[in-house]
């Protein structure tokens, strides 16, 4: 009888995947159900178990965090609401996965897939890979900006770069468009694809593709031209001038 712990803090999701299991494996023992990351690692301290269901998000945090507390030696089936990009990262890392809402089919999919391969590296091993894609899947993919009393969305790669100017931040287009949005730069850099996106200034991130051209200016940094124009002049400093030609050179940190 394979004793299994489910860990999700959505009553009704907790139910139905209860419901399924009790149909598809009724030899299966449900040892606890928790719907927090403290629940959890409590219950795992003192209760083994030989199969997690475990939902991402949870009511105090990421299930990643709990692998930061405890070793966790049993394989997992992750639940999620993240798109199939972040999903097919993790089926990379051989780590089972169901999209809610759960699909009967997909839970046959993955018991199946534990059945068949119950020795799984330890989920504490493998945790730091799979929060790493999940944070690249979870970049933003569009803006939501107003012009007058209209709303529209701008796609990100249609972006060409933000800055900062009289204590507004800019969404300037590749269409030679600008709107304000109502995001800091700083909190801009965690939000975009660092692969495109850098900041070269203080007040200015821009995409890769915006930059036209790239002359060395004098004390270390550089003077950048855009296409399309910048309203202002762009330096990057000599602090970041090394970081900024990695980037450029797509080079691996």
């Amino acid at each position: 009888m394979i004793q299994y712990l489910l860990v999700e803090d959505e009553y009704f999701a907790a139910e139905e995947i209860k419901r399924m299991i009790q149909k598809l494996r009724p030899n299966y023992q449900m040892a606890g159900q928790t719907g927090s990351v403290d629940e959890t690692v409590s219950f795992l301290r003192h209760t083994p178990v030989e199969l997690i269901i475990l939902d991402i998000r949870l009511s105090d945090g990421t299930s990643f965090e709990i692998f930061e507390q405890i070793p966790v030696d049993a394989p997992i089936i992750f639940t999620t609401a993240y798109d199939e990009y972040a999903l097919q990262a993790f089926q990379v890392h051989s780590i089972h996965y169901l999209l809610k809402p759960v699909e009967e089919t997909e839970l046959e999919t993955a018991l199946y897939r534990f059945e068949q391969n119950n020795r799984l590296l330890p989920a504490s091993t493998q945790y730091k890979k799979l929060e790493e894609q999940l944070w690249k899947s979870n970049k933003k993919n569009r803006f939501l900006v107003q012009t007058g009393d209209t709303y529209q969305y701008v796609e990100t790669g249609k972006i060409a770069f933000f800055y900062s100017e009289e204590k507004c931040v800019f969404l300037h287009t590749f269409a030679d468009k600008r709107y304000i949005v109502d995001y800091p730069l700083e909190q801009l850099e965690q939000m975009l694809d660092e692969k495109m996106f850098f900041r070269v200034a203080r007040n200015c991130i821009t995409n890769i593709k915006a930059i036209n051209k790239i002359s060395k200016y004098f004390a270390g940094r550089f003077k950048l031209d855009f296409e399309p124009k910048c309203p202002h002049e762009v330096l990057v400093s000599r602090n970041r001038a090394t970081d900024f030609l990695k980037w450029v050179d797509d080079i691996p940190y």
